[in-house]
């Protein structure tokens, strides 16, 4: 580790950011031009985009040799997109959850979640495992676009059309720009991802702790900056459909494209830690299941339950710092969430759930946009 290392480190997450909102950008652009609505730019275009550095970091990491912080970047993220991002989101604005994130999105979220740790149980995601991968992002992609042409809630597809719908001329100037910006984009993926990795790698040596341990925190969050962002723009603006709308997509895409990919273009797969199967992952499962309860009280993530996430994200990085570092408070604090916080969360959130079995559902508070 030397004194660049963290200059290093912060230049990458800038460099990755700016890289994915320039990219996203262009694309969004081309796409207009050529008829595509913002419905599906939306949903594919800026989706596949904000995970962008997921995938540049995750491949970068695979064929460095540093599986670790490839199979942590995933898993941390997805863990990170709902508990902290949602969490920040509904403090911000109780968050409105359209029907289709709970009968679809949601339940293949959860199965893609239990087929990785599935797949996962010998200890590696070999190249066929990612090739399943991949062809389900395809299968999801091509439903995703099927599905948005038969959009009928006007509501949406305004919400849509405001975030994404810039008018722009289709001239062959302005197609040779915007394919300069996706080039752009790409470009300063590559270069950030290279310095986040090998910052990345230097801290966690520098600071006796794994490869791992910064994989699910340090670079998860920094190439989770662009979901951040994102929803956090969308639900201040009012556009709350867009906020969780984008992070249950970019959690798809994470496991099926950027593992996917990771896995099916290394010769021997991503070697998965026996701590992750233990444990990252059951959390990582879990995560998504509790999505169901609480986006069924209503169709609505309120700001007690956006809390609540927050207070979960934390308590897992606790844990992982913790768990790190060998403190001996570890055992204790396990105790306290096992047998304290959890059971009361189910309490809750039944609590919260019974009523409106029979009493309909949630009222969501009305937004400007609405």
């Amino acid at each position: 580790m030397t004194w660049m290392t963290i200059p290093s480190l912060v230049l990458g997450l800038g460099v990755l950011v700016v890289g994915a909102e320039i990219l996203v950008k262009g694309a969004s652009r081309i796409a207009l031009m050529f008829g595509i609505s913002p419905l599906i730019i939306g949903l594919t275009i800026v989706a596949y985009g904000t995970s962008a550095p997921e995938l540049v970091v995750s491949l970068q990491a695979v064929f460095a040799g540093q599986a670790d912080i490839s199979i942590g970047n995933v898993v941390g993220s997805n863990i990170f997109n709902i508990l902290l991002i949602l969490g920040v989101c509904a403090t911000i604005t109780p968050l409105v959850v359209a029907q289709q994130l709970i009968r679809l999105d949601v339940p293949i979220l959860i199965a893609v979640s239990a087929l990785l740790m599935f797949f996962a149980q010998d200890g590696r995601v070999n190249r066929l495992d990612g090739s399943i991968f991949v062809l389900g992002a395809i299968l999801y992609t091509t439903f995703l676009i099927f599905q948005s042409r038969r959009e009928k809630n006007p509501e949406i597809a305004e919400e849509y059309a405001q975030e994404f719908g810039e008018p722009v001329p289709k001239t062959g100037q302005q197609i040779i720009r915007q394919a300069a910006y996706i080039g752009a984009g790409m470009g300063l993926l590559i270069f950030g991802s290279r310095w986040l990795v090998e910052s990345s790698v230097d801290i966690a040596r520098a600071l006796g702790i794994s490869e791992l341990v910064i994989g699910l925190t340090l670079v998860s969050l920094g190439t989770s900056l662009p979901e951040l962002a994102t929803s956090v723009v969308a639900s201040y603006r009012g556009e709350r459909d867009i906020a969780v709308g984008n992070v249950v997509g970019s959690n798809i895409f994470n496991i099926l494209a950027v593992l996917g990919f990771a896995a099916s273009l290394s010769p021997t797969g991503v070697a998965i830690a026996p701590a992750v199967i233990k444990f990252d992952l059951p959390v990582m499962f879990a995560v998504a299941v509790i999505c169901l309860p609480v986006f069924l009280t209503g169709r609505l993530i309120s700001r007690w339950e956006g809390i609540l996430f927050l207070g979960y994200y934390f308590s897992y990085a606790t844990y992982l710092v913790l768990s790190a570092t060998s403190n001996e408070n570890l055992s204790l604090f396990t105790d306290i969430i096992l047998f304290i916080v959890i059971p009361a969360t189910a309490i809750a959130l039944g609590l919260s759930i019974i009523p409106n079995l029979f009493k309909g559902t949630k009222t969501a508070p009305k937004s400007d946009s609405d």
